[in-house]
């Protein structure tokens, strides 16, 4: 069925899916900055500082998992008229690498804690590790959630999750159980997520995997490797500055700044799954136009997004002080860099998601697996002499040049790419803005009408520079194919 006059095209069922999605995963910018606040209050700058590299190790281990199979769940989802045989492979999989890890985990914790030089970190960590399973568990339904064009669904499921986060984290501090009761709020709202999600999608669990598993590793072992790499290089520079030496209350400076770049994180998470499931859905159906328009415009608002970046650098101290508090201060210095490096692992993850949904995932191992070798190589040289700027100007560093290298890939691939007029202007405009947030100094209570009106003079200047046209409110792409009805979801559940 054409949808040339239906409301949900592509491009639109792509952006509310995409818009629902961030707005639903950055609920952990307020919640997970609401709780960092009362564990910083509650913790001390040592203490929140065990708390990360607790939390830092258990989520380098959860976001490994998915990574197994996500990207690969999500296309071959897609491409499948009958998803549930794929999706009983895809859950238990999940669910027995996840008890491996806790059993592994639980095993050498305390060697993990001799490495990191915290011994109390063992306790946490063995108490931390049962929530492995149970998050791999719910990401194998998100995954299915995803391909399946869901995307309200998977929504709601991650609401849900950030929520329940922040009361259960709260209330077990509250009640004086500390870095325990932080560990055993995050359990609980992992619980509450894989509830939520079987609400919605149950594949079976104890019956024989309905899809062969070759087929499944097949197409995910690059896919896995790169994700490896990634989850690797995306907190190496805080895992490396506690063994180069730096103290507790330092990781927890770094870990606040870190906790600022949530932002593009969120983007790259809510994007670049849903970007790979409708370019494949898309593709299967041979609206090659289509995808080229929704591909483009996907690297193009990633570029758009480097002014705010600029904002968050000019006004990282009121940021800072607002958040965490004055004895805080040390991390605004890091917020430029570290979430320009966020950024721009955004416009690797979308490079990814294209080549991937191409069906070239073995693109994206050139562009992944040296990333942690040369920042590793950076770091060692780096953090001995400038600490933590220089961790996370290498970290930045890498990102971009992972990013160049996405973008050479989706070029040589479909020869689309973002026009030199639009980094143009965003350089421009990003120069303007981080100016005028430096130079404009107001009271913390002003700060949300500061970002406020940041925001409008972006909004202003790409307007006023001619960056956005009638055409982006409209969703006509340059290629002006017909589109295809290949979604689950109605007009109706996207509004």
């Amino acid at each position: 069925m054409p949808l040339c006059d239906s409301p949900i095209t592509p491009e639109r069922h792509l952006i509310y899916g995409t818009v629902r999605l961030f707005l639903a995963e950055s609920l952990i910018f307020p919640t997970g900055l609401l709780t960092a606040a009362v564990l910083a209050r509650n913790l001390s700058p040592a203490g929140y500082g065990q708390f990360t590299l607790a939390a830092l190790f258990i989520s380098w281990i959860e976001w490994m998992l998915p990574a197994l199979f996500a990207r690969a769940s999500v296309k071959l989802v897609g491409e499948s008229q009958d998803w549930r045989p794929i999706g009983a492979t895809i859950v238990q999989l999940y669910l027995v690498a996840g008890l491996v890890c806790a059993v592994l985990v639980s095993v050498f914790a305390g060697v993990i804690a001799g490495v990191l030089r915290e011994p109390a970190l063992a306790s946490s960590l063995r108490l931390f590790a049962w929530d492995i399973p149970i998050f791999a568990c719910s990401y194998g339904h998100r995954n299915i959630l995803v391909g399946r064009g869901k995307y309200a669904s998977q929504s709601v499921v991650s609401s849900f999750r950030w929520t329940a986060r922040l009361f259960l984290i709260v209330l077990f501090v509250e009640m004086n159980l500390s870095v325990t009761g932080a560990v055993a709020g995050s359990i609980g709202a992992s619980l509450v997520e894989l509830a939520v999600a079987r609400w919605f999608v149950r594949p079976p669990v104890l019956v024989r995997p309905g899809m062969p598993v070759r087929k499944l590793f097949a197409f995910a072992t690059p896919l896995f490797i790169a994700a490896i790499s990634m989850r690797l290089f995306d907190r190496l520079d805080l895992f490396l500055l506690k063994v180069l030496g730096a103290s507790a209350a330092q990781i927890g400076y770094y870990g606040a700044a870190q906790n600022v770049a949530l932002a593009p994180n969120l983007l790259a998470l809510s994007l670049a799954p849903l970007l790979l499931s409708t370019l494949t859905r898309l593709l299967r159906v041979g609206d090659s136009g289509s995808a080229f328009d929704i591909g483009q415009g996907a690297m193009r608002g990633v570029i758009c997004l480097a002014p705010f970046v600029a904002a968050a650098a000019g006004a990282a101290p009121e940021i800072t002080e607002a958040v965490f508090g004055p004895q805080f201060l040390p991390a605004s210095l890091l917020i430029g860099p570290l979430v320009g490096g966020a950024l721009a692992l955004v416009m690797l993850s979308i490079g990814s998601a294209i080549v991937t949904a191409a069906g070239r995932p073995q693109w994206v191992l050139p562009v992944a697996l040296p990333l942690p070798f040369v920042a590793l190589a950076a770091h060692l040289i780096v953090i001995p002499r400038w600490g933590s700027v220089g961790a996370a100007i290498v970290t930045l560093t890498t990102a971009l040049i992972g990013a160049a290298v996405a973008m050479v890939q989706v070029y040589r691939l479909w020869r689309i790419h973002p026009s030199g007029a639009t980094v143009l202007r965003s350089v421009g405009i990003s120069v303007l803005v981080w100016t005028l947030c430096t130079k404009w100094s107001m009271p913390l209570s002003l700060l949300p009408l500061k970002l406020a009106l940041a925001t409008l003079v972006i909004a202003a200047a790409f307007f006023i520079t001619g960056e956005f046209h009638v055409e982006d409110v409209t969703s006509r792409g340059r290629f002006g194919r017909q589109r295809v009805e290949i979604f689950e979801e109605d007009p109706g559940e996207l509004m």
